[in-house]
């Protein structure tokens, strides 16, 4: 994705975290740029001083990406259930790091080791119970493999913390392209 796409895609976040914060209306946006209309999932990550605030996405969607940014960053902002006590105000706002996750088609894999960590994430399904991590949770935190997976079916999917080695759970990879702002 261009430099262009990816200003585009932070400056659609930012006024649609800021209009759910307000309690408005999110903007219409209309974009044409070629790298904005793929049916891409996304997830839109807040942080203020490093410290999560917020993250929420979807795998698939049926809209382009600029209108997905668009409602999955002011979902983040307001509808992430483990800040449903302490939810971004407008005075955090200026100070809100936002980092907007692509993500690629999921691939489901034979083998629940079968990938490499900090470059792919997981999406973990068992029944209704599903669960997921970006790849660079694994980055941020240093688990080994199967850490990474103990820990996405306990916290995730609430499923036993050794789920991931039974044949009747999915495990499907993913990889993304980060946009993120910089000072």
């Amino acid at each position: 994705m261009d430099e262009q796409a990816k200003r585009i895609l932070l400056d659609i976040a930012r006024a649609s975290i800021k209009a759910a914060i307000k309690r408005e209306s999110r903007p219409l946006v209309s974009c044409n740029h070629p790298d904005l209309q793929g049916k891409l999932g996304v997830f839109v990550t807040l942080k203020i001083h490093g410290q999560l605030r917020g993250c929420l996405g979807h795998f698939l969607s049926d809209m382009p990406l600029y209108q997905t940014v668009s409602e999955i960053a002011a979902s983040s902002a307001t509808d992430d259930p483990r800040f449903e006590s302490n939810r971004i105000t407008l005075s955090e706002f200026n100070e809100l790091e936002i980092e907007i996750s692509v993500l690629s088609p999921l691939i489901r894999i034979s083998h629940p080791l079968d990938f490499e960590l900090g470059k792919h994430g997981i999406y973990i399904k068992k029944g209704f119970c599903v669960g997921c991590f970006l790849p660079q949770v694994a980055t941020e935190t240093g688990w080994s493999k199967e850490e990474f997976l103990s820990y996405c079916c306990s916290h995730k999917a609430g499923l036993p913390a050794n789920a991931w080695r039974q044949k009747d759970v999915e495990i499907y990879i993913f990889t993304t392209e980060i946009i993120e702002e910089k000072e």
